[in-house]
């Protein structure tokens, strides 16, 4: 998530921080705007001057430039991807115009404190992989959520100069990439072991009154704590009931993330005292030992710390201290080695699983469509698959995976093609001899096992399907 801060904010005017929305906020996001009005160049002076105080960062939060640059990621549009309303139903697109008619009532809400945060609306999505349950999200009314973007604008340039460098979720400038490289940096070393910890249910878990005492370490105004708090402490709303929430920081608001790394930096800083070899990427976390009795110690003392001083439970169940090839981090694993040796990168099993029950569902749903496009589907999730595990350094998991995916290509065509008449024309028109299209119409056998044969090889060549559009993931891999 990028999290740009608005420039020289500490630096203005008080009565420029006490500005309202513009007449069209919508016009002033979209549109590029000049000094005088937005945003100045930076100068010696400004550079001098102190940070933020943390006493009054509600006026910050409230401020036009901090405003504009929420709303714009707000409202901002992703392809094939809209944000969900909240409990009111309200859109993003109806945003501008509702801030437009009531921000000055809202603003003082927020100055005086008195504002209060509307229920939450339930949404329970499946877990990755079959049979692994169900996350509950928790979308936040679209003010709501652009309050808390606001707010998140101002409080990660507090927050993150302060977290750990072994810290890579939800922070800006770092990525997963990052956090998997230096995994098998660790492993390079000679770290040969792994203590897996897996928090059971996390974000459904915060313990508040922690996670409060953690942010109030940094910010001051107590206007904006209580704010916070009551986002956290907002209602559940599920098929028109609302039910208190005590514990927890749902996943669906901007605030989520950053609370999430402040409650776990204690234990970053934790790891650190204790000179441990780490990566954490939001709730999961990886530390790399030498020998299993080490990570054993290691796995004992620091469930007991993360269970007693942050109150968060440990899921002894898929927590384990084991080999780091057994294992998976990101969605990454590594090769099986003895030091010496470097291991090497590749998508865990579990990767390879769920790429292709997503290559399924695609697949499935284009038995009655044009091949072109059912061809498009595929490319489109396979390139930004590709993207995420271009880190590997095992090919061979691409090319088994690329001959499979042709492979369901053809069962596609020979289902569509229905009739043994039909198909023998069809394999005719794509070149293959009379005789291997007679026999291919004349088997008997299903359509998986005839996706396989000679004259559908032949016929819907690996050449013929590219000109068709299809991406090999090998070849994706080599160019990136």
């Amino acid at each position: 998530m990028d999290t740009a801060r608005p420039r020289n904010l500490a630096g203005r005017s008080r009565r420029s921080m006490g500005a309202e929305m513009p007449r069209d906020p919508w016009k002033a996001v979209a549109g590029s705007h000049q000094e005088s009005g937005a945003e100045r160049q930076t100068t010696a002076a400004d550079a001098e001057q102190p940070g933020p105080q943390t006493e009054e960062l509600m006026e910050e939060v409230l401020h036009i430039e901090n405003l504009l640059i929420a709303l714009k990621k707000v409202t901002k549009k992703k392809k094939k991807k809209r944000k969900a309303p909240g409990v009111d139903g309200m859109t993003v697109k109806q945003l501008p115009g509702f801030l437009r008619r009531e921000w000055p009532a809202i603003r003082e809400q927020l100055l005086t404190g008195t504002y209060i945060p509307t229920s939450i609306r339930r949404k329970d999505i499946p877990k990755p992989g079959k049979g692994k349950g169900k996350r509950m999200l928790g979308i936040p009314t679209v003010l709501d959520r652009f309050i808390q973007q606001a707010i998140l604008l101002v409080l990660t340039p507090i927050f993150d100069p302060g977290f750990s460098d072994h810290s890579f979720g939800f922070r800006p400038g770092r990525s997963a990439h990052q956090a998997v490289e230096q995994a098998r940096g660790y492993m390079a070393e000679g770290y040969q072991w792994v203590v897996d910890i897996d928090l059971e249910k996390f974000f459904d878990q915060v313990n508040h009154d922690i996670l409060m005492s953690r942010v109030a370490r940094k910010v001051k105004d107590k206007r904006l704590l209580k704010l916070i708090r009551r986002f956290l402490t907002a209602g559940i709303m599920d098929k028109g009931i609302v039910t208190p929430r005590e514990r927890g920081t749902p996943q669906g608001g901007p605030l989520s993330p950053l609370l999430s790394n402040v409650m776990l930096d204690d234990l970053d800083k934790e790891l650190e005292r204790r000179g441990h070899r780490f990566c954490r990427y939001a709730d999961d976390c990886n530390i790399y030992v030498k020998s299993k009795a080490a990570g054993d110690r290691v796995m004992a003392s620091l469930t007991r710390f993360l269970e007693g001083k942050l109150r968060l439970k440990v899921n002894q169940e898929k927590s384990a201290v084991d080999r780091p090839s057994n294992r998976k981090f990101l969605g990454y694993s590594v090769t099986r080695h003895r030091y010496p040796l470097v291991p090497r990168l590749r998508p865990a099993p579990e990767s390879i699983r769920r790429a292709k029950d997503r290559i399924r569902e695609i697949t499935h749903k284009g038995r009655g469509r044009n091949i072109r496009k059912v061809i498009e589907d595929l490319n489109s999730y396979t390139q930004g698959w590709m993207t995420y595990f271009r880190l590997s350094e095992v090919v061979g998991e691409f090319k088994t995976l690329d001959g499979w995916l042709r492979r369901r290509l053809r069962k596609i065509l020979w289902q569509q093609w229905k009739t043994p008449r039909n198909r023998q024309r069809k394999l005719l028109k794509l070149g293959v001899t009379s005789e291997m299209a007679r026999r291919a119409k004349d088997t008997g056998r299903g359509a998986w096992w005839n996706a396989g044969s000679q004259p559908m090889n032949y016929g819907v060549s690996t050449f013929r399907l590219s000109q068709w559009g299809l991406l090999s993931l090998l070849q994706m891999h080599r160019t990136l």
